[in-house]
């Protein structure tokens, strides 16, 4: 029988619980002043919705979650954020300096140097301070995707592109947005692939940037539209995991892998592709394989080299959930760490 770990430390087996509910209160520093960090040490990791997990240069596990931004180093949970913000953390990325970088929902992006935070918003020309995603590319560059657009960083100041309508666009008003843009221009997920083009996934067109056009994706004259991850995998195939399903690109061909919602996509070590998914809707043309037709709620999946090879082959199902899964992680040690609405769980094999 598989055995799923929701994280507790030191009790690893205690399980979390409780679930977010109601408004969060937004705290954000007067002048986006540098505010120095008071860590609390808890035994236990988030409680509440846990949309991103990365792991350090050190070995650290990194978590974005409703409750605060956690750091876990093998034996005890942090959280970092407790007494700088009650903010909402939707993502958290290292940077190539070793920098750490928490986007939240209302108070913009928080820059951590180990020591102290520094707050940037629109007062500083982001362009929302709705933040889902952040990037990194290959010229150090930080690219946060924020509700209406996206905000690129360079060390000194901010230039931003915006969605307006279906169109994706540099802006060049030199204005940033105050106030909340449709949900549908929420950029999801951004890449840099290996021909140095940048994808934007958002709730509405899929884009591509090659440094001065930006192009709609679509697929037999349909646009993907409601993409909410994007990857590039270890051969270079593009795969989006979104309302239609999961797909993979290789630059000429598209092949449908799931039609259920998929929610994120991650490659592990040996080229596995792992997926979050909506678990209500699968199909398989091929009898006696594992059926999920009869789970409900949402699943962990796993896709090896078998079901890489023919798309008719089903995942792997890894656990099957009641609630929603978000952010995967395959740590150093080989163990997959994801995401849920009540906490951060961690799967040993």
């Amino acid at each position: 029988m598989m055995k799923h770990i929701q994280v507790y430390a030191p009790f690893l087996m205690f399980v979390l619980y409780t679930s977010c509910t109601g408004q969060n209160r937004i705290e954000q520093p007067a002048g986006n002043s540098r505010l120095e960090a008071e860590n609390v040490i808890t035994s236990r990791g988030p409680n509440h919705i846990t949309r991103n997990i990365i792991q350090d240069r050190k070995g650290n596990i990194w978590i974005a979650a409703f409750d605060g931004i956690f750091r876990y180093d093998g034996k005890s949970f942090t959280n970092i954020t407790s007494k700088v913000s009650s903010a909402r953390f939707f993502s958290v990325l290292e940077d190539n300096k070793g920098t750490l970088w928490f986007g939240s929902v209302g108070s913009g992006v928080y820059r951590y140097d180990g020591k102290s935070f520094h707050n940037f918003t629109t007062k500083d020309g982001l362009l929302n301070n709705e933040v889902g995603t952040i990037y990194e590319d290959k010229k150090g560059n930080i690219w946060f995707g924020v509700n209406g657009g996206a905000s690129r960083y360079d060390g000194k100041s901010f230039r931003n592109y915006r969605i307006i309508g279906d169109v994706m666009r540099e802006d060049g008003t030199g204005k940033n947005v105050t106030v909340f843009e449709r949900r549908q221009n929420e950029v999801s997920s951004i890449i840099e692939d290996k021909a140095g083009r940048f994808w934007f996934a958002t709730r509405g067109n899929t884009f591509i940037y090659d440094g001065k056009t930006f192009t709609v994706l679509t697929h037999r004259g349909k646009p993907f539209k409601n993409v909410r991850s994007i990857i590039e995998d270890k051969k270079g195939n593009i795969w989006l995991g979104g309302m239609d399903g999961l797909w993979r690109y290789n630059g000429s061909t598209f092949i449908n892998f799931a039609k259920q919602f998929v929610g994120y996509v991650y490659e592990d070590r040996k080229g596995n592709i792992w997926t979050s998914s909506a678990s209500d809707k699968a199909q398989s043309s091929k009898p006696g394989l594992q059926s999920i037709n009869n789970q409900k709620g949402w699943t962990l999946s796993r896709y090896n080299v078998e079901s890489l090879a023919d798309h008719t082959t089903l995942p792997e199902i890894i656990r099957a959930n009641d609630g929603m899964i978000f952010g995967i992680l395959e740590a150093n040690d080989g163990s997959i760490w994801f995401g849920t609405l009540n906490g951060v769980y961690r799967y040993d094999g």
